[in-house]
């Protein structure tokens, strides 16, 4: 997914998500050798800088990555809540921290909010966190205020008290990341340096946690925001080899000083963000994993947003067309080059945009589909959620159907299976699913794509481009988003036709990016023949055209009659028209302002042959 480059701003806005589901199995932690004596809810608020004597918890060593990814199972965010930026308002020494927790739209956590994420199937918990929201970075002073260091301890507790492993990162943080793309070398030069000193502390505070908590390197920054400019105005001196260079060089930075930092941390499993943590960048051969002194002991993480209209959208489209179910499921087994290679894999972030706690069509589907892949080859994943499907102030899922969900993948529900069986259950889930999509759809669509016929189809793109159906040359009539409707027809000849597009299902397309009508094999069964659109009618009602179309090809086997089609300014070389004449024609034939929310789309024409 391409995540926008204010994502996390975005993120106080993706209240709702979907389901979460577990690799094979969730966190056991009656089976650990962990002591389960983890820090108490009641101390570990109060606790001072006495905290980094406490006593190491016991450590299972032997544990590898790929165990430990079992072992986590289901897991879930605590969306928009320590990495709520409000660093403007802090005070050394005074500042609440439980003020910035509120700063995105969020209640202060309680721990029974974390012990009802355990008891709703959710086995790990990620803290998000925004450290310089407590630091006088600056002026060069690194030092994380004792209050905020605190605050994220006593929720550390509650959830390792819980049952629960955590992970903890420094995420979007106000974009500070960008200092390393900046063009001083010397403003480069401080982030790496408050990187550094940032994991030290964190490192000397947290370090006598068991296994129970992971260290992550970053969050999405490590890529192209790398050259963000909202804290260094002078970013952007990274080519994108540089950035997965420097990605390389802070990930190797965060191993090295975890690891020479001593107590718990010298065996601790680490979490390495991936480039973007966005799955084909990561898997890009440009991308390195850093080198450790420990084996079996590192994890990667990305995350999953896609498709992005679906995920992270308000509209609410459908999921679940063959090709997006392709898409998702090639892009989880590409991220096996790291499992094969002794990496555990963390989907940090995956979520289906809901409204309010209410899940958008599909969601289920979705869902299941992405926790069925993990199951399949044990990865975690971390649902993001920010108060959404999870309601803090209820503390349970809302919604019974994504509740049955989250519930069945616990731990506790899958403990019966041995990890063969629940993989094969994943395996036969995931072909079921794919196979009846690809009914469904062979069911949807009346005229297939055929070499020797002539079809009639509409090509249309929304506004937002989260819309589409059949958009170039080619007559796919699979290529569409999930929920439209498409009544196509064959020409035959000479003769008046009809075809149409029906939005409901998808939640209408809103706007029009490009529209156009295409004749697949016009070209090659009718040379030289010509459309004349007659009407098109917007939610069953008439629109007055603003100009005539002409008629043209682009690769000499698809007729097609522009509609809306910004781009287009000259009228092409084989341009035509009913009449011969061209000067009142237009790549651009309808006035956009009739185009708002479109739930349904007809067009009328005349196909004349010579």
């Amino acid at each position: 997914m391409k995540l926008n480059k204010y994502f996390s701003l975005f993120c106080a806005a993706l209240i709702g998500t979907t389901a979460v589901m577990t690799s094979c199995s969730s966190n056991d932690s009656s089976s650990s050798s962990v002591s389960e004596t983890a820090v108490s809810s009641n101390n570990t608020g109060a606790e001072t800088s006495e905290t980094s004597e406490k006593s190491l918890q016991e450590m299972d060593r032997s544990m590898t990555a790929l165990e430990l990814c079992r072992k986590m199972g289901n897991g879930i965010n605590l969306g928009n809540t320590m990495e709520a930026y409000g660093h403007k308002s802090y005070v050394k020494g005074k500042t609440d921290p439980t003020a910035f927790e509120k700063n995105w739209g969020q209640p202060v956590t309680t721990k029974e909010m974390i012990e009802g994420m355990k008891a709703a199937g959710f086995d790990s918990l990620r803290i998000p966190v925004a450290w310089t929201n407590a630091m006088d970075f600056e002026h060069d002073d690194y030092e994380i205020d004792e209050k905020y260091l605190n605050r994220v301890d006593e929720i550390i507790g509650w959830a390792i008290d819980s049952g629960m492993y955590v992970i903890i990162n420094d995420h979007w943080d106000g974009g500070w990341w960008g200092m390393f793309g900046s063009a001083s070398e010397a403003t480069s030069k401080k982030a790496m340096d408050m990187y550094t000193s940032m994991w030290q502390q964190l490192c000397d505070r947290y370090g006598h946690y068991s296994e129970k908590l992971i260290f992550e390197s970053a969050n999405e920054e490590l890529g192209d925001r790398l050259n963000d400019k909202d804290y260094a105005p002078d970013s952007g001196s990274l080519s994108k080899d540089q950035c997965y260079e420097k990605l390389l060089e802070i990930n190797q930075k965060f191993v090295d000083t975890v690891r020479a930092s001593g107590k718990n941390n010298t065996d601790r499993f680490l979490l390495i963000a991936g480039y973007n943590t966005d799955i084909g960048h990561t898997c890009d051969k440009r991308y390195k994993m850093p080198t450790d002194t420990v084996k079996d002991r590192m994890l990667i993480s990305v995350h999953y947003y896609t498709p992005w209209f679906y995920c992270g959208e308000d509209s609410l489209q459908s999921w679940g067309t063959p090709t997006e179910i392709a898409e998702m499921n090639k892009l989880m087994k590409d991220m096996t080059k790291f499992t094969d290679q002794g990496y555990g894999v963390i989907i940090g972030e995956y979520a289906a945009k809901n409204n309010g706690h209410i899940p958008k069509p599909d969601c289920d589907k979705f869902t299941t589909n992405l926790l069925n892949n993990c199951d399949l080859y044990d990865f975690v994943p971390m649902l993001w959620d920010c108060n959404g499907l999870y309601n803090k102030l209820t503390r349970v899922i809302d919604d019974e159907t994504m509740a049955n969900i989250y519930k069945s993948r616990s731990y506790a529900s899958e403990s019966g299976l041995s990890e063969d069986e629940v993989k094969s259950k994943a395996q036969a889930a995931l072909d079921q699913f794919a196979k009846d999509a690809e009914e469904a759809q062979k069911a949807d669509i009346s005229i297939p794509a055929s070499d020797d016929k002539a079809v009639a189809w509409i090509m249309y793109n929304s506004g937002d481009y989260n819309v589409s159906y059949c958009v170039g040359d080619k007559y796919d009539p699979e290529s569409m988003t999930a929920g439209v409707k498409a009544t196509n027809v064959i020409v035959e000849g000479n003769g008046t036709y009809e075809v149409s597009l029906d939005f409901s299902k998808a939640g209408g397309a809103h706007g029009v990016a490009f529209s156009a009508l295409g004749i697949s094999n016009g070209e090659e069964l009718f040379p030289n023949s010509k459309i004349k659109i007659e009407e098109i009618k917007i939610n069953g009602e008439p629109i007055t055209l603003a100009a005539s179309n002409y008629t043209s090809s682009d690769d000499k086997k698809c007729t097609r009659a522009n509609i809306y089609n910004g781009w287009v300014n000259d009228i092409p070389a084989d341009g035509r028209s009913v009449d011969g004449n061209l000067d009142n024609t237009s790549a651009v034939i309808v006035n956009k302002d009739d185009f708002g929310t479109v739930n349904t789309m007809s067009v009328k024409f005349t196909f004349i042959t010579e």
